[in-house]
């Protein structure tokens, strides 16, 4: 359990703040047991969800133990969750944000800095992606005035085909930017062949993918740079938050500059001269001597995550394992008792190298089943299952997308069919045996009355 670092020091009588901390984390516990513990959520009274927090007495610890402290903004849960997570991944480098979307922003941002001399994005440079996902992925290409080229995925893994990634790199490709779908790894083994062949940058959007492996090696491990979500829906929470991960010392430092301001100062919060010269320098056409932490280097943004945000997912990352295996358990059940569908539905699929770490069970309705997607989720919601689209469909075809400049390989045929024939439902720790045994009989309701 989370515990402070006071003193336990009595003073004149008086209890000390480490005795008085000690006795508010007793009575969090006890809180939890009361609100929270015990209470059995009852199927079609109750939100089958599909995804949500998962969490106990040690959270809520976590959480007010912070708070306690009242430093608010990154400190020292940040900076050890920030090193948990880096070893977690076997990598060098986690830097905490405040969601996955601005992980994503920032590790494309970070490869445009002028640190990078030529090697930097530049406007008008392309980078490979895919239409059907989340707009947070395509977004920072176009923040960053590069051009999105688009390539259609497979009906199954829902990841972009092989083949057309391959044919997608031209002369102005200068990078690649995927998310591993609904935890499923995309193609590494060409990804990884074509960014050495080209030299290209990879991205990783891990934010579904937390835990999943490609050949026994962790996705968001292969790329320059990766992202992690921790929206409750996702593999750990923090409420809000993310992570950018690398390995590499520069890209590291360029992360860390565009979350915090921008500026070039590396101290931690609270922390002043850690370069032991912050007024011995010379930087730009500022005066000799400026104060570096008040030096910029980049046009950058305030993206840190909360030391309480942080306290939660310390907590979280304890129980990760156990979220993974629950998540595959519960993938494996449902695909048990869906398989007898599969005349009437596409159930998802995997390449034998690959061990997900499941995000949601996404089925595609085919053209013969006799009813639409439609049908079948409006009958599920209608029994208290929550079901999701696969995101944005084709991002193409909303408002915001509709006139970027970009480039498409093919026809999106499959982006197009997956927007009006498929969407997901949970796999999350918090569903139990009652959950599952209820969703099967409502999927044999449904089928029976089509």
């Amino acid at each position: 359990m989370c515990r402070g670092k006071l003193s336990m020091n009595d003073p004149m009588g008086m209890e000390s703040p480490a005795a008085i901390r000690k006795k508010i984390l007793e009575l969090v516990t006890q809180y939890y047991q009361a609100e929270f513990a015990d209470k059995p959520k009852v199927p079609g009274r109750d939100l089958v969800h599909y995804g949500g927090r998962v969490f106990d007495e040690e959270e809520l610890c976590c959480l007010v133990d912070s708070s306690l402290d009242f430093f608010l903004t990154a400190g020292r849960y940040a900076q050890k969750l920030e090193a948990d997570l880096a070893g977690w991944m076997g990598l060098n480098h986690a830097l905490l944000v405040n969601s996955g979307s601005s992980a994503n922003l920032l590790a494309l941002s970070a490869l445009t800095s002028l640190k990078l001399g030529e090697r930097r994005l530049k406007p008008g440079d392309e980078v490979i992606t895919v239409a059907c996902g989340f707009p947070t992925t395509l977004a920072p290409i176009i923040q960053n005035q590069l051009v999105p080229v688009f390539v259609d995925v497979n009906i199954g893994d829902y990841n972009a085909i092989p083949e057309l990634i391959a044919e997608a790199v031209g002369s102005k490709t200068r990078a690649i930017f995927l998310a591993h779908t609904m935890g499923v790894p995309f193609d590494l083994g060409t990804v990884m062949d074509l960014v050495h062949q080209h030299d290209l940058w990879l991205i990783e959007d891990n934010c579904d993918a937390l835990g999943s492996k490609y050949k026994n090696q962790l996705t968001g491990t292969f790329g320059h740079l990766s992202s992690l979500s921790c929206y409750p829906a996702h593999h750990m929470t923090m409420g809000e938050g993310g992570c950018v991960f690398t390995s590499d010392e520069e890209l590291k430092n360029i992360v860390r500059s565009l979350r915090d301001w921008g500026r070039d100062c590396y101290c931690p919060g609270g922390t002043n001269n850690s370069c032991g010269n912050r007024f011995e320098k010379k930087f730009g056409k500022l005066p000799y001597g400026y104060d570096h932490k008040y030096v910029y280097s980049h046009i950058g943004y305030n993206m840190k995550a909360t030391e309480m945000q942080a306290a939660v997912g310390i907590a979280q990352l304890k129980k990760l394992d156990k979220f993974i295996e629950k998540r595959k358990n519960n993938f494996r059940a449902i695909y048990e008792f869906l398989k007898q569908y599969e005349d009437r539905l596409i159930l998802p699929t995997k390449p034998e190298y690959c061990d997900p770490s499941w995000f949601g069970f996404i089925i595609t309705v085919r053209d013969n089943a006799g009813f639409t997607r439609n049908d079948m989720t409006k009958y599920l919601e209608s029994k208290r299952i929550e079901t999701r689209n696969l995101f944005s469909g084709n991002l193409l075809c909303h408002p915001a997308f509709e006139n970027v400049t970009c480039r498409i390989i093919g026809d999106l045929k499959n982006t197009n069919y997956i927007m009006n024939n498929t969407f997901f439902i949970g796999v999350y720790p918090g569903l139990s045996q009652g959950h599952l045994e209820y969703m099967n009989e409502e999927f044999r309701n449904f089928m029976r009355r089509k």
